[in-house]
């Protein structure tokens, strides 16, 4: 969809905040994790089913959201999905009452959904509001609003969640009396009641905005009608290239939820103090946003957003490596890099996948939004590999995963369907 900048700015701007609000509440995880774990006396395993419910929903969500958006549109599918993420931070209230892990849980799976409808609507808003070479860079500045968001959240809700979190731990590891602990884990579990009840109220004040914007319905079909695939397509299971791009979203959002949502227990098991270790995450977010400033410089005028993927995949195989061959400090500086190798990921495979569907650029769109379940599988799966051979081996989960980011980068997003041969070529 072509326009002209006059009018692209405005809708980028609206949708760059939307983007801030996505980084913010999605890397609260990471400060969660801990806090649940303290909070509720869970393992670490258990714990990691903080980033399982929260990205598990997109798997559920996404096609419902795609049917959702059809019948009313963009702009207030955004706003609904905008109000079921209020609906779920409200949930917080009653699970931290209780100290209820399975309410927490609850919560994270409806915020989840929320943002799985919003990001069904505003990827390819981002995608279409300019020329499809440049997607990479326009989606890089969204996720320069993601990411300082996610830098922001841990620092100021670890600050108010987390405080005092070792003088805690060995004030609760000194206590004999059960109902004397009880009292200290539920001082800690209200902790998260005042911020997430701003922001419920927040998010429908957002919404509220959104909803009487001047935010412009996308036709997602392309104009000329050569954009769209050359031939006949029936079904949207027959372009290849988007089906392995959804294989490689699956691997690039769970490797990086992996990067982001594991440094903090990670850094503690190299003797950092959690009082330290909270801010980790923010160090890989600071990471990923020097990432996406650098594909806002170089897409497309230096690199094509296909080479840039490439060289995040490799770059994340060599922090990889470089993770598990050292210690302390240094291990947990390349776990934070791993965020520069992650940045340019998503926003390079999201329009690599989502080119010349044409009709089926909705339903494409939900099946790429469906491969965030990776932030749910792979870091669950990393937990359990920890818990059997230690954290710091568990890190090399992430070579196969990079290893077929780099395939896509380099020769998966080029493959299209001839309807007529009935099978798969390379796009020359």
């Amino acid at each position: 969809m072509k326009q002209a900048s006059t009018r692209v700015v405005p809708p980028l701007a609206i949708i760059g905040a939307l983007f801030f609000i996505f980084g913010f509440i999605t890397w609260l995880n990471g400060t969660l994790i801990p806090f649940l774990k303290l909070a509720c006396e869970l393992t670490y395993s258990q714990a990691l089913l903080v980033t399982f419910a929260f990205y598990i929903a997109y798997v559920f969500l996404a096609v419902p959201s795609s049917v959702i958006l059809q019948k009313t549109g963009f702009k207030n599918g955004m706003a609904l999905g905008l109000v079921v993420m209020a609906a779920g931070a409200l949930l917080f209230v009653p699970a931290a009452q209780a100290r209820s892990f399975g309410l927490f849980l609850l919560g994270l799976f409806v915020q989840g959904a929320g943002l799985a409808l919003l990001q069904t609507a505003s990827n390819p808003y981002a995608t279409i509001l300019g020329p499809l070479e440049s997607a990479a860079q326009r989606i890089s500045i969204m996720g320069i609003c993601s990411k300082v968001a996610g830098a922001l959240s841990p620092v100021i809700i670890g600050a108010v969640v987390l405080k005092g979190a070792t003088a805690l731990e060995a004030q609760l590891a000194a206590v004999t009396s059960a109902a004397e602990k009880n009292v200290l884990l539920q001082q800690l579990a209200d902790r998260v009641i005042l911020p997430y009840v701003c922001m419920a109220v927040g998010l429908v004040g957002l919404a509220g905005l959104i909803r009487l914007s001047s935010l412009p319905e996308i036709d997602p079909r392309p104009e000329n009608p050569l954009e769209a695939s050359q031939e006949p397509a029936h079904s949207v299971f027959q372009f290849p290239h988007l089906l392995l791009g959804v294989l490689a979203i699956f691997c690039c959002v769970g490797v990086e939820v992996i990067a982001g949502d594991t440094i903090t227990q990670y850094g503690r098991t190299q003797g950092i103090s959690l009082d330290v270790a909270r801010n980790f995450t923010s160090l890989t977010l600071i990471a990923m946003l020097v990432g996406y400033v650098i594909g806002v410089v170089t897409i497309p005028r230096y690199v094509d957003q296909q080479t840039a993927l490439s060289i995040c995949a490799l770059v994340g195989v060599g922090c990889t490596i470089g993770i598990v061959c050292t210690h302390g400090y240094a291990s947990v500086l390349l776990v934070a890099l791993l965020g520069l190798a992650n940045s340019l990921m998503w926003p390079a495979i999201f329009p690599l996948s989502i080119q010349r569907l044409g009709a089926f650029t909705e339903r494409g769109s939900a099946l790429l939004i469906m491969g965030i379940g990776g932030g749910a599988i792979l870091p669950y799966l990393y937990g359990w590999l920890g818990e059997n051979v230690g954290l710091q081996q568990a890190y090399l989960l992430l070579i196969p995963c990079y290893l077929y980011i780099l395939f896509f980068g380099l020769k998966g997003y080029a493959y299209q369907v001839k309807t007529r041969l009935k099978y798969a070529v390379p796009v020359s």
